[in-house]
């Protein structure tokens, strides 16, 4: 199966891509929109299927044996629907039927997309080799994946790992999925922006506000954009270290866009996760960097439908 390619396509609040994957984690023939987050659902498939038709008009189409695709959540892969929190013009919105109109009978993989960056991550990056990890993605949402004996588990709806909505804050501010003191309500980037906003800090002139200037103002000794990535940290090292209390993980890999602040989000992560994982069997939970990047999603989902078909990747060079 060494020739043969997975089409994989992103599907986030913020941008729908797409790409032909091979054996090796290679992308080829990339496509890329623009998510219509706020407007009807019928238009943000319409972006879809833009994406999906620009790859099929690729001359490596006819390689093509299978669909994968990683999409913000809830997913539901029994049913091929897809209900994400930031995408409110799609409740139970039948996503994998939709694709198979425009791909005929190639088989197609639903994942959550934290699973996807957990594939990623497993396949060719910073938990390669690890029987039990955590992946997360911190960016417009927070997501996650689970790794557990040496595979990765999207659990029975392809869910599994979606940290993002568990509560940290009993007390906390309500979340958009219907619970409160979620860990996404106090570690995306926009909960990071408005915490910082709040509090009185602002963008450099000319700069927007985004997690971006809030790290960069850290960076630089800002109390109060240290203080509002602080927050962040400590709501995910909760989530870390009660992930690893239930199923005992080695590691702990956090991508997505905040990721990109560095050691302004890992230093306090670290530090707080000492705090939280205390018992004797998480304590030694590291913390690393993902290292797939902006692809994570892309592979993860070509990695999880290779593994689904039983065409097994290639070793990374």
């Amino acid at each position: 199966m060494q020739n043969d390619l997975v089409a994989a396509l992103d599907i986030g609040g913020t941008k729908i891509a797409g790409a032909l994957v091979d054996g090796r984690g290679s992308l080829f023939h990339r496509a890329r929109r623009p998510t219509p987050a706020r407007e009807h659902g019928d238009r943000v498939m319409a972006a879809v299927l833009e994406v999906v038709d620009e790859l099929r008009a690729a001359p490596a189409w006819e390689r093509v044996r299978a669909v994968g695709i990683g999409s913000a959540g809830p997913v539901d892969a029994r049913a091929g629907t897809v209900s994400p929190v930031n995408i409110p013009g799609w409740r139970d919105h039948p996503l994998v039927e939709g694709v198979r109109r425009r791909t005929g009978s190639l088989p197609v993989t639903l994942i959550g997309d934290g699973v996807a960056v957990a594939a990623a991550e497993h396949w060719m990056g910073a938990a390669r080799g690890r029987d039990g990890a955590l992946c997360m993605v911190v960016s417009t949402g927070v997501g996650g994946g689970l790794v557990l004996d040496g595979r990765l588990y999207p659990g029975p709806t392809g869910n599994a790992g979606h940290l993002g909505h568990i509560s940290v804050d009993l007390d906390g501010a309500p979340c958009p999925c219907g619970g409160r003191g979620c860990v996404e309500g106090l570690a995306s980037g926009p909960s990071i922006v408005r915490r910082a906003l709040a509090a009185g800090w602002r963008p450099a002139s000319g700069t927007e506000a985004d997690a971006a200037a809030v790290a960069a103002a850290a960076r630089e000794g800002d109390p109060v954009a240290l203080a509002s990535f602080e927050r962040a940290a400590r709501a995910l090292a909760a989530a870390v270290a009660a992930t690893a209390g239930l199923v005992e993980i080695e590691t702990a890999v956090i991508g997505g866009g905040v990721a990109r602040a560095g050691e302004v989000l890992f230093g306090p992560l670290r530090r707080a996760l000492g705090e939280f994982a205390t018992l004797s069997f998480v304590r030694g939970v590291t913390v690393e960097p993902a290292r797939t990047g902006t692809d994570a999603g892309l592979i993860g989902a070509a990695a999880a439908c290779r593994e689904r078909v039983r065409t097994e990747p290639e070793p990374a060079a």
